[in-house]
């Protein structure tokens, strides 16, 4: 039978080509997937300003809890807190260098500070000249005293130049002794100072950002440092030059694996309806097999065999061009800052293996169902079903669909009854596939009911055309179907998607402007010094100045259970002092209340809760002093103030006078329209990616789509010429297959629509309280006016060519 098998692929190309598109392009996106997620996991990123150091100390950026206290909360809730990223940059005790000077065999030791600065108009971070070995860099000119500093050849400085430089809030002249050249390609210019001058513009005197350690044993040196640190040595070192790389490499792990796994759930659904139009359209002659004396099991082989044939060549193409589509990808989230620019791109053998695996066993399920019924039904009745469709429903597209029904009810319960704010999307994202699913197990059902449904609108707007595409449609409902189930998929997730994107950026942006009351910003990248907070409240029109810093906390004691796994948000203002903290009412805290926080950086601090404050649920997050804050931040300074205005005094001449106020600081002033805009540009990297995601599914669904209904049309070639023998005219036959497209297009929309809803409703309700979402109604149209065109096109531009030749010519070809 495999050699049947072979010899039939040869006589059904267009069947077989659906097939290889089908299976490649799902293998595709698989694989390209889960090289992203290869890359995510690895988190490989190269070295380069500590290349020199053999063995590396950093912080311990994973929150621990404290050892002396093993009761302060249960098993289940150690186990979420150690694993917890801590956000901001953990740094070293200075005092941890001389203990590792005293560990054998260690030559040298050498702290290293970074932070950013602005030399001149150019970007880039500052270090202690100590610390241009663990590079290592070369010196043209003179190591850097106080005053002083030595500038990256990239600059485009010379030496005897005095060059203002703005750190940690400040702006003094330093003169340039020498210039520094890397071995290699920097991501970050360097600029080095005298280690006095390092240290006190870190901001974090008495601290290291890291420390390298040359010579000696990593063991020993792993237990001298003891919980102090953590030691890395090789590739893992450059973690610690560049720690945001852990949190884009756990982005890049969470998007990879829901495309990949939305995009797999798809393929099979695809494929399986590509294989069972394929095998329906062949029930004739697999009947006539039957007649002639084929076993069953020997049909299945058949069917099995060429189904493999085609998908081992279609895998093949797909995981050699995985890595490629993979790399694009990566290089469009890196664009986008989604993950950051120093992580490398690594795709190895196993996204290969598991696209390859996931594909074939795709297909092998999929020739499975299209074959069982060909080789159960007996020869005659076989060949009377080859002419009339009959059974379609059988147990299990049944408890598929339950199933699917049954959990899309259930996470639209837990959404509406158990999620806060945008939170709700982790279930309601999900339940639209389930949707989805449970009515593509039933679409043939589905469409034959919705065609019953629209008899009357179709036949009074379309005539005598529209009663026969209306036959058409419930007497071949599985081939229908097979076009009806990608475009309804495509509606579905596009549709739900884009528009939970869009509530949510307008939940959050209402979220923001709700309790924002400043009229003003003004904002310095490098951090600002806290003296610019009274020069600012000195400026005549200024009703009130306070600073404003944002980071995540953690809330250890009383535990805090429904705070996620990276956090509760927390916020700085100038407002409130020493220890205190005001809480979101829905955490069930009162005033008076003591808790023990640990802050962004891992630093424990008791607080006193001193008011009780109504915040929109989903948003809700602590505010806290800002000087208790920030010095726990990345940055150590506040990077904003926001500036109320007295009444009478406009926008404008609040910004100006800001601007005169804050001349030659390194600082910029903008209008409350400016802090929106910044707030919203920050949604929109979590919009692109999901816009991505969309497009992904999306171009697959719509190559399904094409795919399907081009090869479901032309082979229909005998049955347009029957039509024509019969009186009607090419005209007649080409607008009855317009209507059956458009009828696939409304039936395919209808029920993209109720599927999005199914999503959407809920999460809608909890986080704006209406069963409509935010956003353009001409998403939903641009999406309709899609589906329609492509089902338009995938039908007419085949059935052009069906019926190019005379009709008694087309009543003479086979199947």
């Amino acid at each position: 039978m495999y050699r049947l098998a072979l010899r039939t692929l040869r006589l059904r190309k267009g069947g077989f080509l659906a097939t290889f598109v089908a299976v490649f392009f799902g293998a595709l996106v698989v694989s390209a997937c889960g090289g992203l997620m290869e890359t995510g996991i690895r988190s490989e990123t190269p070295v380069q300003r500590l290349a020199a150091a053999p063995i590396v100390v950093g912080g311990q950026q994973t929150l621990k809890l404290p050892k002396d206290d093993p009761a302060a909360l249960e098993p289940e809730e150690k186990h979420k807190f150690e694993n917890a990223t801590l956000p901001e940059r953990v740094r070293l005790d200075a005092g941890l260098a001389g203990r590792l000077r005293a560990v054998p065999g260690v030559t040298d030791v050498v702290g290293e500070y970074s932070f950013p600065v602005l030399a001149g108009r150019a970007s880039a971070l500052g270090h202690a000249w100590d610390s241009a070995v663990l590079t290592p860099y070369t010196l043209q000119g003179a190591a850097p005293k106080p005053g002083e500093a030595v500038v990256d050849a990239g600059l485009g400085l010379a030496v005897g130049d005095t060059l203002p430089i703005a750190a940690h809030g400040t702006v003094s002249p330093f003169r340039i002794s020498g210039i520094a050249q890397a071995p290699q390609a920097m991501r970050d210019a360097a600029v080095f100072f005298a280690p006095s001058d390092a240290e006190r513009l870190s901001g974090h005197p008495g601290r290291f950002d890291t420390i390298g350690v040359f010579g000696g044993d990593v063991a020993a040196v792993t237990a001298a440092v003891g919980d102090a640190g953590v030691v890395a040595t090789g590739g893992d070192r450059g973690a610690f030059e560049f720690p945001e790389t852990g949190k884009g490499g756990e982005n890049l792990i969470v998007l990879a694996a829901v495309s990949g796994g939305l995009s797999a759930l798809v393929m099979v659904f695809v494929v399986a309806g590509t294989l069972t139009l394929s095998t329906q359209q062949r029930q004739r002659e697999l009947a006539l097999l039957r007649a002639v004396g084929t076993t069953p099991r020997q049909l299945r082989r058949m069917v099995l065999g060429e189904a493999l044939v085609v998908a081992l060549l279609a895998v093949g193409a797909a995981v050699a061009l995985g890595p490629v589509l993979a790399r694009w990808l990566f290089g469009q989230l890196v664009d986008h800052d989604v993950v950051p620019d120093v992580l490398r791109f690594e795709q190895g053998w196993v996204p290969a293996v598991v696209a390859a695996g996931a594909s074939l066993l795709a297909v092998v399920g999929a020739a499975f169902v299209a074959g069982r019924r060909a080789s159960r039904i007996r020869p005659a009745e076989a060949l009377a079903e080859a002419a009339v469709e009959r059974r379609w429903l059988t147990p299990i597209r049944l408890v598929t669909a339950i199933l699917c029904f049954g959990g899309g009810t259930a996470l639209a319960i837990v959404t509406v009854a158990v999620m806060t704010g945008p939170v709700a999307a982790s279930t309601a994202g999900p339940a639209v596939m389930l949707w989805a699913f449970g009515l593509a197990a039933i679409s043939p059902g589905v469409t034959k009911l919705m065609a019953v449904l629209l008899r009357w609108p179709v036949e009074a707007l379309t005539g005598v055309n529209g009663k026969v595409a209306l036959r058409n449609t419930r007497v071949g409902a599985v081939r229908a179907a097979g076009a009806v189930t990608p475009i309804m998929l495509a509606v579905g997730i596009a549709t739900a998607n884009i528009y939970l994107q869009t509530t949510q950026e307008a939940a959050s942006n209402q979220a923001y402007t709700e309790d924002l009351r400043a009229d003003a910003v003004v904002a310095g990248p490098g951090g600002l010094d806290p003296a610019v907070l009274g020069r600012v409240r000195a400026v005549p029109g200024v009703a009130g100045a306070s600073e404003y810093v944002t980071s995540t906390v953690f809330v250890e004691k009383p535990f805090d259970s429904g705070q996620h796994d990276d956090g509760r948000p927390a916020l700085g203002v100038s407002e409130l002092t020493g220890n205190t903290v005001e809480v979101p009412s829905t955490l069930g805290h009162h005033v008076g209340d003591t808790l023990s926080l640990k802050l962004g950086d891992g630093t424990p601090v008791d607080v006193r809760v001193t008011a009780v404050v109504n915040q929109r649920p989903g948003f809700e997050r602590l505010v806290l002093p800002a000087d208790l804050l920030a010095p726990h931040t990345t940055l150590g300074l506040a990077p904003q103030l926001l500036v109320r205005a007295e009444a009478g005094v406009d926008s404008a001449t609040l910004t100006a006078r800001l601007r005169e106020a804050t001349a030659g600081l390194p600082v910029l002033v903008g209008d409350r329209e400016t802090l929106i805009a910044a707030h919203a540009k920050g949604n929109e990297v979590g919009a692109w990616v999901n816009y991505l995601l969309v497009g992904m599914i999306l171009a697959y669904t719509v190559i399904s789509v094409v795919n399907t209904l081009v090869t479901a049309t032309a082979r229909r070639r005998r049955e347009f010429g029957v039509q024509r023998l019969s009186g009607f005219t090419r005209g007649q036959v080409l607008r009855m297959a317009g209507v059956e497209g458009g009828l696939i297009a409304t039936i395919a929309v209808l029920l993209g629509t109720l599927v999005a809803a199914g999503a959407i409703v809920p999460f809608c309700l909890v986080v704006t309280g209406s069963v409509l979402p935010s956003g353009p109604v001409t998403i939903y149209l641009a999406v309709l006016a899609i589906a329609v065109v492509l089902a338009l096109t995938a039908i007419l531009v085949p059935a052009w060519a069906a019926t190019r030749g005379r009709a008694v010519d087309a009543t003479s070809v086979g199947e």
